[in-house]
Order: structure tokens, then C-alpha cells, then sequence
């Protein structure tokens, strides 16, 4: 009995002083986050997966808005504080990756009615222009590739702030993005006026910039 409280003694111990260790360290390793652009190291910056979000919105009958995700995408960004309007977006959306948290209706959205994802399997945007309208935010101009249908969309855009973070080893960078597009005009129609025609759509992202050897 008397190890038994021994050893419960040590684990008590040992769990207050990590958890010490942690309030001790966690003020060091968090980064000191700035949205003066002018610090922003030029650069290629790619995705972190792990730190990113891309959901979409649409009204139904006018009852409630339904909220779904991609889970599986990609992007980089190329681009120098010093000329923010010359910078480079580029992304691809895996269309098999929808979630919805409802998997029958999920396969019926990428089916042949709506998306077609087995024709149609990547969304891909490539931006052509980028208007600063403050110290934060841009109007980021692209073309986007959906349902075989290719036509310019505008995101809105917010710099979060970007820091050297230590626990990635690198200058990261962080955004929050929205749109609306018209999904009768890439050529998915199916219940339109019953199911909205427009589709809100919202990122969130983090990147990370590269190594020049990376």
C-alpha cells in the first residue's frame, strides 16, 4: 500500500511539473504576431494543411444555411511586402473531399447533377491582379476553374499578421478570404431558385514561408 502511494506521489508530482514547465514555456514559444506588412519576409510561402479552412454556404428554401468544407486543398503564395500587388495566389480544391457531416447527400453533391466530381475532381484559382484597399486587406482577382468552367472571381482579403513561429522553424503568414460566386454560372444548376444560386465561400489560411533550398 505504502508503494502504491509512493508511486501515486511521483505521478502527481511529475504532472505538476510539466504542467509548470508548460505555463513557463508557452509565453517563450508563442509569436510575436505583427500585421505591419512591411515585416513580412519576401518570399514563396506554401499552405499549412494543419492551419487552413475552406467552407462554402448555401441557403436552403430559406430555412437555414447549409455550412459544408473541402477537407483535402492546396496553395502558395509568392509575393514582397515592398509590392504587395505584384504578389502570386495559386490554389487546387480536391471536389472528392466534400463533407457536409451528411455522407449521402455529400456523394449526391459530387455526383453528375452537381459538381461531377469524377469529371471534374480538382477547382483550381489562379490569381491576375491585386488591389490594396487598406493596411490590412486586398481585393485578390483570379481566375477560377470549376465544373470545367473557368471565369474571374474576386476574393476578399485580410492579412491576420505573419511572425518567425519556433514551433515551425519558419515565417508564417496568416489570412482570412471571402467570396460569393454564382454556381449557375460554372454550370451547376440543379434546383436553382429552390436551392440559392449564390455560394459563400470562406478560407482561412496559414503559410509558411520555404527555404530557398526547398
Amino acid at each position: 500500500m505504502r508503494h502504491g502511494w509512493l508511486k501515486a506521489g511521483v505521478v502527481a508530482f511529475g504532472l505538476v511539473s510539466l504542467g509548470s514547465c508548460a505555463s513557463l514555456v508557452a509565453p517563450l514559444l508563442k509569436p510575436a504576431v505583427s500585421t505591419d506588412l512591411t515585416k513580412v519576409a519576401a518570399g514563396d510561402y506554401a499552405l499549412d494543411p494543419a492551419h487552413a479552412a475552406l467552407l462554402f454556404r448555401i441557403n436552403h428554401l430559406g430555412y437555414s444555411d447549409l455550412i459544408g468544407r473541402f477537407e483535402t486543398f492546396d496553395a502558395s503564395l509568392t509575393g514582397d511586402a515592398a509590392d504587395p500587388a505584384q504578389a502570386r495566389v495559386e490554389a487546387t480544391v480536391d471536389m472528392t473531399s466534400l463533407d457536409i457531416a451528411n455522407d449521402s447527400f455529400a456523394e449526391e453533391l459530387m455526383g453528375p447533377d452537381w459538381f461531377d466530381a469524377a469529371a471534374f475532381p480538382q477547382a483550381v484559382f489562379r490569381s491576375t491582379a491585386i488591389s490594396v484597399t487598406g493596411p490590412t486587406t486586398a481585393d485578390v482577382t483570379g481566375d477560377l476553374t470549376l465544373h470545367g468552367t473557368t471565369l474571374p472571381v474576386t476574393l476578399q482579403v485580410t492579412f491576420n499578421g505573419a511572425a518567425h513561429d519556433q514551433l515551425r522553424g519558419a515565417e508564417v503568414a496568416g489570412f482570412s478570404a471571402t467570396t460569393e460566386i454564382d454556381r449557375t454560372a460554372f454550370g451547376v444548376s440543379k434546383y436553382s431558385g429552390l436551392v440559392t444560386d449564390t455560394v459563400g465561400i470562406e478560407i482561412q489560411a496559414e503559410f509558411v514561408k520555404q527555404s530557398s533550398g526547398s
